[in-house]
């Protein structure tokens, strides 16, 4: 295998697995239905990040890595987080560990040998809750929700014992203290026994049960439940009491709080992965569940350099437990057709717990996976969740083959519409392509399907009650064909003699809701409308590099038009730091397609696009086009980046007439001479600290 063809597949299936983490985001965070586990979950993370590791440049292509949680669900009111609620970053082996340590040391320029602390700490399998306390009185209290959003849960989180209401010591004016509301194993147990004596469902673990009762709409039924939390970070401080991880947690126990007393400083990577596996042997005895071990840089000043990376800080990840194995029988395989018209094998199993979670099918990529591993009905095969790609399928156990099983061939027709499902040939690698693809893009209902829940997912458009169901339903009875009959379904419906409401499952009250909710999302931002287009290779994180760079969408369509390869329009695009030309190739694609153009300006008629939220809008290089170029003596190269961008800078590639500011480290070269003769302003590094005051916080 060639390394081009590598990268191909490898695209693709980081591709699909995007693709799954969006529709479990959905399950898990919206609709309180977890199709997998918390463990299967952070599996098809761990996949990404494997992915990206592999191949470099599938990190400027994939979004929902990038990700944090759900959009918070319509029944709740909602609280805007002052500081943003981010996950953590995973790791699952040994090495990683290591090599976690040392990527921290190189971000912020330090030698091998170089000294940093960590603290390391249970990870609890619960729900993460933001509390917020002004002049030590409890205020209010939210989930994490997308990570910038929550839910209000003031009034349930008041029913916590563990949740003091009033401060004690002397705590900052404005305090908020973030950590996990969780139940303990045996509160668990007892409560499905109430459960079950009542003739109501079981709740499936732990941490479903507590989430489950902590987003009760009634906070009398909260107040019945156990739920226990810890503390164990913070959001908005009016003033910081102390400067390291582990004193900020005897701070929090100072002020009333329940902090983990497994939490311990380390030295070195080896006093860490001791914890961890003293942590690992003692779980079954600990009383309620965890899945890993956390670790934190412990200054917070190095903190404070390190920043974030999309959805999750670099100076703290998660170190999860290892993957847990059983055996079951492929029952049948089956084809799914996803929104680009990827066929996507997926294999039924027979229903198999793997530590204590039910799993029921597996995703087998494609066809040359299923060769590869030789797949077939009838199979019993090894399952493992957690890992790479969960769940996963590791092998057949070939003894138990039965003479009947047959090797899997795979469709050469779509299962949707019939139309031939092709290898594609690459014209640039002459290779095909790795996935089989529907070729019936305008006729195939599981694209047109996928789509538009595409369209309406939670960090698109966000619509409240266009669901999966909601959409295929639609256009099934041929009322949603495209993104633009969503805002023309009202109208519609006015003058329609099958009135909606008089569908089976909807209602006067559920129908207007919805319309409600469809009129709420008459005006998006720029990033969330580029990604809500489903434009190949542009997921979360490039629809906001893209939104940063052109600001309008009127100047992000012209550029396209005009992106013809070699071009000045297409050099644009790809100076975008971070973007590249196969995302610039995919963005002109696009825009050069007809069909796409009319579809687009249907769109436009019903919606208002407005700019992108400024990041750090006060910041004097907010919204300005910034290079960095030669050695930089103070920082690195990668921490310069990531400031400007934390103050709301565009960081560029390259110099063009566009660039507002270069800075210039020591040996800096040709892109020097080209600000010089551009006439662009450059200053040297101990300027740019001093214009940005040091950092900013």
């Amino acid at each position: 295998m060639t390394q081009k063809d590598s990268l191909a597949q490898a695209r693709e299936e980081h591709f699909r697995l995007g693709e799954a983490i969006a529709a479990h985001d959905r399950a898990y965070y919206q609709e309180d239905a977890p199709k997998i586990s918390d463990a299967d979950y952070d599996a098809l993370r761990r996949r990404y990040a494997t992915l990206d590791a592999q191949f470099p440049q599938l990190a400027d292509e994939s979004s929902l890595s990038k990700k944090v949680g759900a959009a918070p669900a319509e029944k709740f009111a909602k609280i805007t987080h002052a500081v943003p609620m981010l996950s953590l970053g995973n790791i699952f082996v040994d090495e990683e560990l290591f090599e976690f340590v040392a990527r921290v040391k190189r971000f912020l320029g330090m030698p091998p040998e170089a000294e940093i602390k960590f603290t390391a700490e249970p990870k609890i399998d619960g729900l993460s809750c933001s509390l917020r306390y002004e002049n030590g009185l409890l205020v209010s209290a939210a989930t994490r929700g997308d990570g910038f959003e929550g839910e209000d849960v003031t009034a349930n989180a008041r029913t916590i014992g563990d949740i003091p209401k009033k401060l004690i010591g002397s705590p900052p004016d404005i305090f908020e203290a973030r950590g996990e509301v969780y139940m303990s194993l045996q509160d668990f147990a007892a409560l499905n026994e109430r459960q079950a004596a009542q003739g109501k469902p079981l709740f499936a673990n732990p941490r479903n049960a507590a989430a489950g009762s902590l987003r009760q709409l009634d906070p009398a039924v909260t107040a019945k439940r156990p739920l226990k939390f810890f503390a164990y970070a913070w959001g908005e401080i009016s003033r910081m009491p102390a400067d390291t991880q582990l004193s900020m947690m005897q701070a929090f126990r100072s002020y009333g709080f329940i902090v983990n007393p497994l939490t311990i400083l380390c030295d070195t990577a080896e006093q860490m992965l001791a914890h961890f596996r003293d942590i690992e042997s003692r779980r079954a005895s600990l009383g309620y569940d965890i899945d890993g071990v956390v670790y934190k840089v412990n200054s917070l000043a190095l903190q404070q350099r390190l920043g974030f990376v999309s959805r999750a800080p670099r100076w703290a990840t998660a170190h999860k437990f290892p993957a847990e194995k059983a055996t079951s029988v492929v029952r049948d395989i089956e084809i799914n057709v996803g929104r680009t018209g990827a066929l996507t094998p997926v294999a039924r199993l027979d229903p198999v717990t793997v530590g204590g979670v039910v799993v029921s099918n597996a995703t087998l990529h494609n066809e040359d996976e299923i060769a590869r591993k030789d797949v077939r009905v009838g199979d019993t095969v090894i399952v493992q969740r957690a890992g790479d790609v969960i769940p996963q399928i590791l092998g057949v156990v070939l003894e138990k083959r039965p003479a009947s099983a047959k090797p899997y061939k795979m469709p050469e027709t779509c299962p949707v519409c019939g139309s031939a499902a092709l290898r594609e040939i690459d014209p640039r690698t002459g290779q095909a392509d790795v996935v089989r693809r529907c070729t019936g893009t305008l006729v195939c209902a599981a694209q047109a399907v996928e789509r538009l829940r595409h369209f309406c997912s939670r960090n698109a458009f966000d619509i409240e009650g266009l669901g999966d169901r909601q959409i295929a339903f639609f256009y099934e009875k041929g009322l949603i064909k495209t993104a633009a009959d969503i805002f023309t379904l009202q109208q519609r419906d006015r003058t329609s003699l099958t009135k909606i409401e008089n569908f089976e499952g909807f209602g006067k009250v559920s129908t207007q809701k919805l319309f409600a909710a469809i009129e709420a999302r008459r005006e998006i931002a720029l990033n969330r409308f580029i990604f809500a287009l489903g434009i190949r290779h542009i997921g979360e994180t490039n629809a906001i590099r893209l939104a940063r760079s052109f600001e309008t969408f009127e100047s992000l369509r012209e550029t396209a038009h005009h992106a013809t390869p070699g071009s000045e329009a297409r050099q644009r695009i790809n100076d975008i730091d971070g973007v590249g030309d196969v995302v610039a190739e995919a963005v002109a694609d696009f825009f050069l397609e007809e069909h796409n153009e009319k579809a687009l300006d249907a769109l436009l008629a019903q919606v208002r696009i407005v700019p992108m939220e400024a990041v750090k809008s006060d910041s004097p290089v907010a919204g300005k086009t910034v290079v960095f170029t030669g050695a930089l003596l103070k920082m690195t190269r990668e921490e310069a980046k990531a400031m400007a961008e934390r103050l709301g800078a565009k960081v560029a590639g390259s110099i063009s007439k566009k660039t507002d500011l270069l800075i210039a480290g020591a040996d800096a070269g040709s892109k020097l001479a080209k600000a010089r003769e551009l006439g662009v302003e450059t200053i040297d590094e101990d300027a740019w600290l001093a214009l940005i005051g040091g950092g900013g916080a």
